[in-house]
């Protein structure tokens, strides 16, 4: 029991020094916190004196509040200085990019050059070779986008370069032209073939008709005035006369158009393309091969049309052709109106 009782006067000792050093820290705490805040909010005066004879300004501060104007002053200046620095640095990357945005414009400016050189290089090439093989060159608006159901001339998109416009035009139809090139070897060497694979048969059966108007600028019978002709009018003065393939081809569009009427166009082999308006109805599907001399349809008056006749057009690459002048064959002779 004696050990028991020891252990218990320990014990008590020992939580009664943990509790008197608690209060003494305590109490130590509360003081310096009491010191702190005297000083804190120990008041001081500033005089301002003027050296007139005015009225005298007092300016009574504590030491908290003179601590709070140091640390906004501190704050305001740090806030400067940081958007200066950053300021400073927003500018350097300005100058950097303009002078990269300068350096990218006179490369700009370089291709441009250099893609203009290219299309007249081209455009010389192809004049030279259309002229080679008896084609007409007519003002450069006449793609082969104009042979789709729409003839609107396409307008270069807002904010694109024109010559990124004409570079896409040459690259359009270059393929073709390369497949015409590529053909020429063969179609020196196969007389009857280019007979038949090149546009070359008057297009009505049984050599009916007589070209009512030429290709290129005639007098417009609706409004009186001037524009291209882009084919040749043959009239038979009669509905129904079948019309014929000129070439060996494929049927690439059958469709309406309010000018056209009814029309066909066919593709044919070396980049040629003939299209047979204002007919009465057809005779073909679409995509289905056809022979030269093949009905395709029949003679009509749709369309923007004087009455019954054959419009037809020629057109190699991305030119159109005057289609008389590829007119070789034809079964009986006929006036021609020229």
């Amino acid at each position: 029991m004696a050990q028991i009782h020891e252990y218990k006067r320990l014990e008590n000792n020992i939580v009664n020094s943990i509790k008197n050093t608690v209060k003494a820290v305590g109490r130590g705490l509360k003081k310096a916190l009491q010191t702190v805040g005297r000083f804190l909010t120990h008041r001081y005066t500033v005089v301002f004196v003027p050296h007139s004879e005015k009225k005298v300004y007092n300016l009574h501060i504590t030491v908290l509040s003179f601590i709070c104007f140091l640390l906004i002053v501190t704050g305001v200046i740090g806030a400067f200085s940081w958007y200066g620095a950053t300021h400073n640095a927003t500018q350097t990357v300005i100058v950097g990019t303009d002078n990269r945005v300068a350096q990218l414009q006179g490369s700009l400016e370089q291709v441009d050059y250099e893609a203009q050189q290219l299309i007249q290089a081209v455009r010389g090439f192809l004049s030279g070779f259309h002229n080679a093989i008896g084609s007409e060159n007519i003002p450069r608006n006449s793609f082969i986008g104009d042979f789709g159901p729409s003839s609107t001339i396409r307008e270069t998109p807002e904010g694109e370069l024109p010559v990124v416009e004409q570079l896409r035009e040459l690259t359009s139809y270059l393929p073709t032209l390369e497949d015409s090139i590529r053909d020429m070897g063969g179609i020196v060497r196969s007389q009857s073939t280019l007979l038949t694979d090149i546009p070359s048969a008057w297009p009505i059966q049984g050599g009916a008709g007589r070209i009512s108007m030429r290709f290129g600028n005639t007098i417009n019978p609706f409004t009186g005035q001037y524009h291209l002709h882009r084919g040749i009018d043959i009239s038979t003065g009669r509905f129904g006369d079948p019309i014929i393939a000129t070439a060996n081809g494929t049927v690439a569009t059958i469709d309406y158009a309010p000018d056209y009427g009814i029309y066909i166009i066919l593709r044919h082999k070396h980049g040629y393309f003939t299209r047979y308006a204002h007919m009465l109805r057809i005779n073909v599907r679409l995509g289905q091969t056809v022979r030269q001399g093949e009905v395709i349809g029949f003679v009509g008056s749709t369309g923007l049309s004087t009455g019954p006749h054959l419009h037809y057009e020629v057109q190699l690459g991305s030119d159109l052709v005057d289609p008389y002048t590829h007119i070789i064959t034809r079964s009986s002779a006929s006036r021609t109106g020229r």
